[in-house]
């Protein structure tokens, strides 16, 4: 279900929360990946998704350019200076205000990311890129983890196939994201979005019907690496491997750590046992023989250190749930 949305989970958590997790402790995730091939890694932050589009509707049918260009509002042309408005050449995003609840950096996270094991020209070579907007490992790492986001992704309804066509569409869809971070409220960021865009609409005197929506809207979600159950992954991590974990966040959404933290109250924990190398959701997605063999045996390390702190778990208070 999680490609499709997970449609409905959350109404069923909420139903049926005390028969599914009524003798649940604590909720471990692996669902993501090291950020190297070799050294191992714990999650303790995702950014979310809000998806959007943005319809610019002119006349009821397409038209010739022949006949009607230059004397009429072309519905493509302002969704082009729409979308233009979102995100700057830096990767900046335009719309006022959505930065303003971001957390501001702290030095005891700065100093988690200089230890981090990132092959930046590896990461580089993997994307097929010749140059990325930062050129250090950390304001990467930062950009890519714990600030926000714009992608813009396609439009529907423009004249998308091979050769030339002089058409004039009646109306296009344009449609992109904002991954957004820890204490960005989606109610927030939707009104931002639509403020933003019809005061640029506005601008432009046009006749056409301009339509904002978010139909799809998936939270941030963080947790706290001082946290005795983060400890006591990492101690298991380090009687396995040898060596302390990267702590790291993805980039990417995984919305079920977020729901399944605020609805049943328990602790959630992201433990990949991945490298960086596995392909995650490509035709070839694997896991080494290397990665399934120390990953069985570290979580078998993880159950005996939660053991041990079985009492000091139920004694601190329920996880605080963040935006």
């Amino acid at each position: 279900m999680e490609e499709a949305g997970s449609l409905g989970l959350e109404k069923l958590l909420e139903e049926k929360k005390q028969c599914f997790f009524s003798d649940v402790d604590y909720i471990v995730i692996s669902d993501n990946l090291w950020l190297s091939k070799k050294k191992p890694a714990l999650t303790y932050g995702t950014r979310g998704n809000a998806c959007f589009f943005v319809e610019v509707e002119g006349g009821d049918k397409d038209l010739h350019s022949g006949t009607f260009g230059g004397i009429i509002h072309e519905p493509l042309t302002d969704l082009v200076a729409l979308l233009d408005s979102l995100v700057d050449p830096t990767g900046h995003i335009q719309i006022p205000g959505i930065y303003d609840s971001v957390a501001a950096l702290t030095e005891e996270e700065r100093k988690l990311y200089e230890s981090i094991e990132y092959d930046l020209e590896e990461h580089k070579n993997n994307s097929g890129v010749k140059k990325f907007l930062y050129s250090t490992k950390e304001e990467i790492l930062l950009h890519l983890w714990r600030y926000p986001s714009l992608s813009i992704h396609g439009i529907e309804g423009a004249f998308h196939e091979p050769g030339i066509k002089t058409v004039i569409p009646a109306k296009v869809t344009g449609k992109f994201s904002i991954r957004q971070v820890p204490y960005m409220d989606l109610a927030v960021v939707k009104q931002q979005v639509e403020e933003h865009l019809k005061n640029v609409f506005s601008k432009r005197n046009s006749p056409n019907k301009l339509k904002v929506s978010m139909p799809l809207g998936a939270k941030p979600w963080v947790a706290d690496v001082n946290d005795p159950l983060y400890k006591a992954a990492r101690r298991a991590i380090k009687t396995v491997f040898g060596e302390d974990p990267d702590f790291i966040r993805d980039g990417s959404t995984i919305p079920i750590a977020r729901l399944f933290q605020t609805i049943t109250q328990k602790r959630v924990i992201m433990f990949p046992i991945g490298a960086a190398d596995a392909g995650e959701h490509s035709q070839n997605e694997k896991i080494s023989r290397y990665n399934y063999i120390e990953g069985t045996k570290v979580f078998a390390a993880f159950f005996l250190e939660i053991s041990k702190l079985r009492g000091q778990l139920h004694e601190t208070s329920s996880p605080e749930t963040k935006n």
